[in-house]
């Protein structure tokens, strides 16, 4: 008889592992003894050799339930609930669009519905951890995925260690197993040299979901909770694989990527008030990134995020806006923007206003406005009364009397 800690040395697997394989039914559920820690049979052992010597054919649904979707994240301002009105407002009120542009892809849901409806799509955000999803989702790269696959049955195998986000994070953003699991893991994951970028990406990817699953957070990471209440075990899923040719994915400042592509159709979703993107992600950033940089504070967020701050946070956001607006080349440019004005805390209120945006666009060409109703994510506990959701549409060369 052996316990739970004798097995996880003896076989080099952890205790989740266990824990999955009977809660699947593929090994036997063990004894308890008299202090009722589980004790371990020779047949319990027996079972346990027996699924190792056979592991390259095990079924990955022991160790990956369900496989990974694109929207299954939580994100400040993202579109999800608003696919249905953006497909639609486009759908019914253009012609002859095959290839759109997200420039503010944020989780990349809006392109990925674009992507599903056969659409070429042209991708980008300022993030790095954003951009590593999108070469998962969007990515034109071959993978083999069954080595994808095992390497994260692999990684869901490893013990934990301590490293930079235990240090850093541990029992702040992650309980300290967590943390622990996340340093071996993004070591592991640089270990592999066999990989390509996108196969890697899909490790990243698979990692960082994991993390916004089991964070001790509201959903970003401006803070954390004081009271450690997220203990579930970190469990990397596989990534629903896309097979794509035509698709391109940028990392890049989106006034500047805009003097250099070309769309049928750009949609625009900036970030509108003082809450930058770079601060509320930058543990995902860190470990994307995986350049371990020094940080600071409560919160603690990297000593120099000012690379990836944006413009369209501060004052100076409408310029940057009208500067990015004259300098699109497409049929169609559509804005998404809601109308929080000064309803809410003041971080969250935009800096840039309806009226500049119409200025804007009606520099390019006809400009239609559609509104739906919609109930905002917020981060303080603002009651946000009737709230719209804004998609303007600016045909670009076409005049409001032509």
């Amino acid at each position: 008889m052996l316990l739970t800690k004798n097995v996880e040395e003896k076989y080099n697997i952890t205790r989740q592992t266990l824990y999955n394989w009977v809660t699947k039914g593929v090994i036997s559920e063990p004894l308890k003894d008299e202090k009722s820690r589980n004790i371990w049979s020779e047949e319990n052992q027996k079972e346990i050799e027996r699924i190792l010597n056979e592991k390259e054919q095990l079924s990955l649904d022991l160790q990956i339930p369900e496989k990974l979707h694109i929207q299954n994240r939580r994100y400040l301002g993202s579109k999800q609930k608003m696919l249905n009105f953006i497909f639609d407002v486009v759908s019914k009120n253009t012609v002859g669009v095959e290839t759109i542009a997200d420039i503010f892809g944020g989780t990349g849901v809006v392109a990925n519905m674009f992507r599903e409806h056969g659409k070429s799509v042209i991708v980008n955000d300022i993030l790095y951890s954003n951009y590593t999803s999108f070469v998962t989702w969007f990515g034109n790269e071959p993978i083999d995925e069954k080595k994808v696959e095992m390497a994260i049955i692999e990684l869901n195998d490893l013990k934990g260690i301590d490293g930079y986000v235990t240090k850093n994070f541990g029992n702040r953003y992650f309980s300290v197993e967590n943390a622990q699991k996340i340093d071996a893991v993004r070591e592991k994951i640089e270990d592999y040299t066999d990989f390509n970028l996108r196969e890697k990406s899909f490790l990243i990817t698979s990692l960082l979901y994991a993390m916004d699953k089991g964070a001790n957070t509201v959903g970003h990471y401006d803070a954390y909770r004081q009271k450690m209440d997220s203990l579930k075990p970190l469990t990397l899923r596989m990534p629903v694989v896309n097979h794509s040719t035509n698709n391109e994915v940028y990392n890049m400042d989106a006034n500047l990527l805009v003097r250099e592509i070309k769309a049928d159709l750009v949609y625009i979703d900036p970030p509108y008030n003082s809450r930058g993107y770079e601060s509320a992600y930058h543990v995902l950033e860190n470990v994307a990134e995986w350049k371990k940089p020094e940080v600071e504070g409560l919160a603690m967020k990297a000593v120099n995020r000012s690379e990836k701050s944006s413009d369209y946070t501060k004052r100076k956001a409408p310029e940057a806006f009208d500067d990015l607006i004259q300098h699109i080349n497409s049929k169609y440019i559509v804005v998404s923007y809601n109308n929080m004005a000064k309803k809410g805390n003041s971080r969250s209120n935009a800096k840039i206003s309806n009226e500049e945006i119409i200025l804007s666009l009606e520099k390019r060409g006809k400009v239609t406005v559609f509104e739906t109703d919609f109930n905002p994510f917020t981060t303080g506990k603002s009651i946000i009364q009737n709230h719209k959701e804004l998609l303007y549409l600016c045909e670009v060369g076409a005049m409001e009397n032509a």
